[in-house]
C-alpha cells in the first residue's frame, strides 16, 4: 500500500494530488457542496493505484465557517470561505488533554498542544470546563466543546508584574497557501471584568491587541468566544502563534489561549495540494478511477478515515448534536447497502433516509400540537417535551420535541427510527413517523392513555393498581424485551429499561418504549458488546458498568430493579430516606434474602397479595439482580415466572414443595388427573418462548405444565 501514488478530487476541488500513503493517515478536509450529491474522485498516478480504508461524511451547521473573516491587513477582510475548500491542518486543545471524537458533536480530535510550544517553562495550564457559558453572539458546543474552552494554556508570569515575554506554538505548513486561523477564548481565569489583556500574534503579524474577552462578550465573564483570520500566502514553512500581555498601563501582564484550529484554503485553481488542477467533467476520467458518489443534502462536511476524512458545510440545515458512528460497506455497483451483522457495525446501519415513508411535515406537526401549545405537553424527558396531539386523519399521537440543549442528540434520533421502524410487536410502542425540518428532531409514536408506569406507582396521586394489574403490566413488558432479545437475526439490547419507559394503554397494557439508546448485541462468536456505558442511575447493571461489555443481561437487571419498583412502590434512589433504604434494589434484596419481603411492599397491597405469588416474584427479582450476568435468567424466563406468579395469585395449584425455585417451569408440577383436559390449543400458549426456554427440562414436566391451562 505504501507505494500507491494518487489524486483525491470532488467536482469543484483537488483535494490531494501525487498522494502516497506512509502510514496510518487521516485527512480532513471541509467542502460547501451545492448540489444533492457529492462526487469524490480516486485516480491514480501512472501505473500506480489508488485506495480508502473508510469514508465519513459529516453534515456540520452553517454557522461553523461562514463567507467573512478578518485579515491580517487591518483595513482588510476576507470574503469567499464558502467557495473554498479547506484541509484541517491543526485542532489543538490548549492546557488540556486529547478530546476523542466521541465527545465532539461533529467527530472532531483535539490534541494536546504540549508538542506545539517552543518554550514549554513560559506557559502554564488550567481548568474550570464548569465555569464555561455559551451566550448569544458567542460560540456555540459545536464551534467547540465546553471541554475545550474550560481548559487553557496562559502566561506563567505568576508574582512577577513585570514579566513580558509571548508564549508561543509552532506548526508546520505548505508555504504555498493561505491559512484560516480560528482562535478559541474563554475567560476563566479571571475572578472578574476586565481583569484580562493580552496581544493575539500570527507570525510576526499582530492579529489583534488589547484584547478584553469581558467586554467582547457583552459583559459576561467565562463566556466562550473565538476569532478567525486568514493568512496571506505563507513563505515559510512555519507557522507561528504567540499570545502576550498588553501594552496598556496597569494592567497585570497575562495572556490565555484555550483553543486553536490552523485550516488550509485552496489556491487559485482550487487545488489544496500543488498545481494540480480539477478534471473539467467527469467524461476526462480515467478509466480505472474509483468514483465515490455520495447523496446529502445542501452543504455537507466529509471525512475519509484512513485516508481522507471531510467536514461539509450545510447551507438550510444544521447539524444535528451527538453523531453515532456507524460504518456502512461502500459498494461497489453503485448502490447503497444496508446490512445488519457486520463486523464492522455497531448495530443495525439502515439510515434515516431509508425510512422516509415515516417522515412527517413540520406543519403537521405543529397543526397537531396545536403548534406546540404548552398545555399539551405531557411529559419532560432527557430528549425534549413530549406533547399529545391528533393528526389530521383523527389518530391521536404522542409527540417528542428534541431540546437542542439536550445531552441527547443526533445518535438516539436515528437509534429510535431505525429501531421501531423495524420493529412491530404489541408490547413494544409503536413509531407513527418523524419529523427532520427547521433544525428540528421529532419523534411521533401512538398515543399511550395512560402514561408512564412509573406515575402510577408513586409520586402522581394517581389511583394504586392491584397486584393483578401489576403483574400483568410486568408481564406485558417482560413480552417486549423478550421479543427484542430473541425477535430478530440479532439481539437488541434496549439499555435504558426503566418504569418511565413502560408506557400504559387505555387498557393497562404495558409497551416498551424509548429506544435511543438500543444497541444491537453481541455477534454469534462474541458474548458481549464493548461500549461506552449509558443508562439510568439505580437501575443500571454493576457488570456492565464495572466493564463496559454489554449482553441482555443488562436488561434483566434494569427489569429486577423495576419489579421490586413494582412491588414497593417507591422510587429507586431516594437520597431523602436513611442511608441504608437510598438504593432501592439493595434495601429490598436485603429484606428479600432474610425471607421478609412482605414488610416492605406498598401499602396499599399488604393483605392483597398471595404468599406464594409473593416469593416467586421476590425470587425472580432477586435472580435476575444476581452480581454477574451469567447467574440472570433470560428474559424468556422471567416472562414464565410472572406468568406463574400471576397463576399463583388467581388459582390455588397443588404444586411441588420444590416449587419456590426460579428455574422458570422445570420445577412446577401440577397434579394431573384427567388428560382428556387438555385443550386443544395449548400449543399456542407457547407463542412466546423459544427452543432454548426448555433447554434443561424433562419433556414430562413440560407436557405436566402444559396440559392444565391454569399452570402457566
Amino acid at each position: 500500500m505504501s507505494t500507491a501514488n494518487f489524486e483525491v478530487s470532488t467536482q469543484n476541488h483537488v483535494l490531494l494530488s501525487n498522494f502516497s500513503v506512509t502510514s496510518n493517515a487521516l485527512k480532513e478536509f471541509s467542502v460547501n457542496v451545492t448540489s444533492g450529491s457529492l462526487d469524490i474522485t480516486f485516480s491514480p498516478a501512472s501505473n500506480s493505484f489508488a485506495f480508502l480504508n473508510a469514508l465519513e461524511v459529516v453534515s456540520v451547521p452553517d454557522a461553523l465557517i461562514v463567507d467573512g473573516a478578518n485579515t491580517l491587513d487591518p483595513s482588510g477582510t476576507f470574503q469567499g470561505m464558502l467557495s473554498q475548500a479547506l484541509e484541517t491542518v491543526a485542532r489543538v486543545n490548549m492546557g488540556g488533554p486529547i478530546i476523542s471524537s466521541e465527545s465532539d458533536t461533529l467527530w472532531r480530535t483535539w490534541v494536546n498542544d504540549q508538542d506545539f510550544l517552543v518554550e514549554k517553562n513560559l506557559a502554564t495550564n488550567l481548568s474550570n470546563v464548569a465555569a464555561v457559558t455559551y451566550v448569544s453572539g458567542g460560540s456555540t458546543p459545536d464551534i467547540a466543546p465546553s471541554t475545550v474552552y474550560g481548559t487553557v494554556t496562559r502566561m506563567n508570569s505568576e508574582n512577577d508584574p513585570n514579566s513580558n515575554f509571548n508564549v508561543t506554538w509552532e506548526f508546520t505548513v505548505d508555504p504555498r497557501f493561505q491559512y484560516l486561523i480560528r482562535f478559541h477564548f474563554c475567560d476563566i481565569v479571571s475572578s472578574g471584568l476586565n481583569q484580562l489583556y493580552f496581544n493575539v500574534f500570527i507570525d510576526s503579524w499582530s492579529a489583534d491587541s488589547d484584547v478584553d474577552l469581558s467586554t467582547l462578550m457583552f459583559n459576561t465573564l467565562a463566556a466562550a468566544t473565538y476569532m478567525d483570520f486568514v493568512t496571506p500566502s505563507n513563505v515559510r514553512s512555519k507557522l507561528r502563534i504567540s499570545i502576550g500581555p498588553s501594552n496598556l498601563h496597569g494592567t497585570y501582564p497575562d495572556a490565555i489561549l484555550n483553543g486553536l484550529e490552523i485550516m488550509k484554503l485552496n489556491n487559485s485553481i482550487g487545488s489544496l495540494s500543488g498545481q494540480a488542477s480539477v478534471p473539467s467533467n467527469s467524461s476526462s476520467k480515467k478509466k480505472n478511477d474509483m468514483v465515490v458518489g455520495v447523496t446529502i443534502g445542501a452543504v455537507v462536511a466529509v471525512v475519509l478515515a484512513g485516508v481522507l476524512y471531510m467536514l461539509c458545510r450545510r447551507k438550510r440545515r444544521l447539524a444535528r448534536q451527538g453523531h453515532s458512528k456507524t460504518w456502512i460497506p461502500l459498494s461497489i455497483n453503485g448502490e447503497t447497502t444496508h446490512t445488519m451483522g457486520s463486523k464492522c457495525s455497531n448495530g443495525t446501519i439502515a439510515s434515516v433516509n431509508s425510512n422516509s415513508e415515516y417522515r412527517i411535515p413540520f406543519g403537521a406537526v405543529q397543526e397537531a400540537t396545536n403548534n406546540f401549545d404548552e398545555g399539551w405537553v405531557i411529559g419532560i424527558g432527557g430528549f425534549g417535551k413530549v406533547y399529545k396531539g391528533v393528526l389530521s386523519g383523527g389518530t391521536r399521537v404522542a409527540v417528542k420535541r428534541g431540546n437542542p440543549r439536550s445531552q441527547q442528540g443526533l445518535a438516539e434520533f436515528q437509534t429510535e427510527i431505525e429501531m421501531l421502524s423495524q420493529f412491530r410487536h404489541r408490547h413494544l410502542v409503536s413509531l407513527i413517523g418523524y419529523c427532520d425540518e427547521r433544525n428540528e428532531m421529532i419523534l411521533i409514536y401512538e398515543y399511550m392513555e395512560n402514561g408512564p408506569l412509573k406515575s402510577h406507582l408513586y409520586g402522581s396521586g394517581l389511583p394504586s393498581l392491584s397486584w393483578k394489574q401489576r403483574l400483568e403490566i410486568c408481564i406485558g413488558s417482560a413480552r417486549g424485551l423478550h421479543y427484542l432479545h430473541t425477535g430478530y437475526a440479532k439481539a437488541v439490547i434496549h439499555r435504558d429499561v426503566k418504569s418511565a419507559n413502560i408506557l400504559l394503554d387505555e387498557n393497562l397494557m404495558a409497551k416498551v418504549a424509548d429506544f435511543g439508546l438500543s444497541k444491537t448485541g453481541p455477534e454469534i462468536d462474541q458474548t458481549h458488546v464493548s461500549t461506552a456505558v449509558k443508562g439510568s442511575f439505580g437501575y443500571l447493571d454493576p457488570e456492565y458498568f464495572r466493564r463496559q461489555q454489554l449482553t441482555e443481561k443488562s436488561d434483566v437487571y434494569s427489569f429486577g430493579v423495576v419489579l421490586f419498583e413494582v412491588l414497593c412502590a417507591r422510587p429507586v434512589i431516594d437520597p431523602s430516606l436513611p442511608r441504608e433504604m437510598v438504593n432501592l434494589a439493595e434495601w429490598a434484596m436485603k429484606w428479600q434474602k432474610k425471607g421478609q419481603l412482605d414488610q416492605v411492599i406498598d401499602s396499599t397491597l399488604v393483605g392483597k397479595i398471595r404468599p406464594d405469588s409473593l416469593r416467586k416474584f421476590g425470587e425472580t427479582a432477586e435472580k435476575c439482580l444476581a452480581d454477574f450476568g451469567v447467574d440472570r435468567p433470560s428474559m424468556g424466563d422471567v416472562l414464565w415466572n410472572m406468568e406463574y406468579a400471576l397463576q399463583l395469585q388467581e388459582s390455588v395449584l397443588q404444586v411441588d414443595p420444590e416449587e419456590n425455585s426460579t428455574n422458570m417451569i422445570g420445577e412446577i408440577s401440577p397434579q394431573i388427573n384427567n388428560f382428556s383436559e387438555v385443550d386443544a390449543n395449548v400449543s399456542a400458549q407457547f407463542e412466546t418462548s423459544s427452543v432454548d426456554d426448555l433447554s434443561g427440562l424433562s419433556m414430562s414436566r413440560v407436557f405436566s405444565q402444559l396440559v392444565k391451562s391454569e399452570g402457566r
